[in-house]
């Protein structure tokens, strides 16, 4: 009795070992911004531009050096030879008090560095986000496509089993067994190329989630599109708004005129503070006769006042550049703001149209399910011949590979309409 029970408590264990995991679309999508190889690297880049923009980088706060040294040296004089030992040490303090407003305008550009790197992140976030979304659904796709063809090869085997029994009983001939044969052998090599398919996909939104281990997930989502009603009107709007790389040509564009005041603050005077403490003291030991001590110090601040007056009109060349990279950029911006609204007007019909086809392809499907069925009797009465059974399964094939393809192409459209608008991180984040 003991046996029996340890034996059921192992198989309760390897089998409880051996259950799938589930993952919906949400937990993916978590696994992806947590561990995704570009993220890690893309925060690991914010988190430098974060240590970096601080005022010290900038230049307010003065610098400090400390110095010490030991000199000993052994002279050699007839007579008299002595031992001269000197300890040096000091402090140098040296303080930049004035550079034509360039602390400030070092650290507005240290601070938009910072933002152009939290949106370059967010930026990742949104396209592993979406890839992730599409992977998600390209494993149930590949998942369903995998089922149809089972259907239609199982129904070949029926076929090719019922030819085989009839030869037997001699109402078939060689000829119908070969037909049904081939027809078989061919769903079996899509029915395998198609399991590639589907093993494909699952490592691939494995990959995104940096799954190291060959964990055999159960996706929990169904592979069913949300519709949606969306105005163009609303989406330019959110797009104007949201959308990160219209984001980073703002900063781009703060930057180049934060490039101009750098520019313009060479024409300023700087003020220059140095003030430090040195001493020495000196041990000097005559061969014949005792050690002697000396001892100073010296202590000093100064004050420096420079100014460029002339430079051979780099200054000027410098700032007439800034300037132009600046109207370069405004005309940039407006370029990238057409060609936004122009992708986002495109996507728009594109979903429009997305949808109506989805529609479209779920009508084939049924006139194909229902065809399949009245020619699968008429075939096993033999009111038709397995040449027109065997194209009607073909077009039932067609069909539902065609319904699940029109339910993922208006995924993705929809996923990058919301991308391209900036909203995709709100709704599936």
């Amino acid at each position: 009795m003991k046996v029996i029970k340890i034996l059921v408590l192992l198989l309760f264990i390897f089998g409880t070992a051996g259950a799938q995991q589930t993952l919906s679309l949400t937990d993916a999508i978590s696994k992806a911004l947590e561990n995704n190889y570009g993220i890690i690297i893309a925060k690991g880049n914010q988190q430098i531009a974060e240590i970096q923009n601080n005022w010290g980088t900038a230049g307010r706060y003065p610098y400090i050096n400390l110095s010490a040294a030991d000199n000993n040296s052994y002279n050699i004089v007839e007579g008299n030879d002595n031992v001269n030992n000197r300890f040096t040490g000091g402090a140098v303090l040296g303080w930049t008090l004035f550079d034509g407003f360039s602390v400030r305008i070092n650290k507005t550009r240290l601070d938009e560095l910072e933002n152009l790197s939290k949106n370059n992140t967010a930026l990742l976030v949104e396209g592993t986000i979406q890839s992730v979304i599409l992977a998600y659904y390209d494993v149930l796709l590949q998942k369903e496509k995998l089922a149809n063809v089972q259907v239609v090869m199982d129904l070949s085997n029926d076929r090719y089993d019922q030819a085989q029994q009839k030869k037997e009983y001699g109402s078939a001939v060689t000829y119908d067994v070969l037909q049904a044969q081939n027809a078989y052998l061919e769903d079996r090599a899509s029915y395998l190329l198609q399991e590639v398919a589907y093993k494909n996909s699952k490592r691939n939104l494995a990959y995104l989630m940096a799954e190291k281990e060959n964990i055999d997930y159960e996706l929990t989502e169904q592979f069913e599109p949300v519709l949606a009603e969306y105005t163009l009107a609303d989406l330019e709007a959110q797009m104007m708004a949201n959308n990160k790389s219209l984001q980073s040509q703002f900063i781009n564009l703060r930057l180049l005129e934060n490039q101009i005041a750098a520019a313009k603050s060479a024409y300023s005077p700087s003020l220059d503070f140095t003030g430090g403490v040195s001493g020495t003291t000196t041990r000097l030991k005559p061969e014949s006769a005792d050690a002697s001590w000396s001892k100073n110090a010296t202590m000093y601040g100064n004050f420096t006042l420079s100014w460029n007056l002339f430079s051979g009109g780099n200054r000027k060349r410098a700032v007439q550049i800034a300037e132009i990279d600046r109207e370069l950029a405004d005309v940039e911006m407006d370029d990238i703001q057409h060609d936004l609204t122009n992708q986002l007007a495109n996507l728009y019909e594109f979903y429009q149209v997305r949808k109506e086809l989805l529609v479209l392809a779920r009508e084939n499907i049924q006139a194909a399910q229902l065809n399949l069925q009245i020619s699968r009797e008429k075939f096993e009465s033999g009111a038709i011949n397995s040449f027109n059974f065997r194209d009607v399964q073909q077009i039932y094939l067609n069909a539902a590979q065609g319904e699940l393809q029109a339910i993922y192409y208006f995924i993705d459209a929809q996923t990058s309409l919301l991308r391209l608008a900036g909203v995709i991180v709100q709704d599936y984040e």
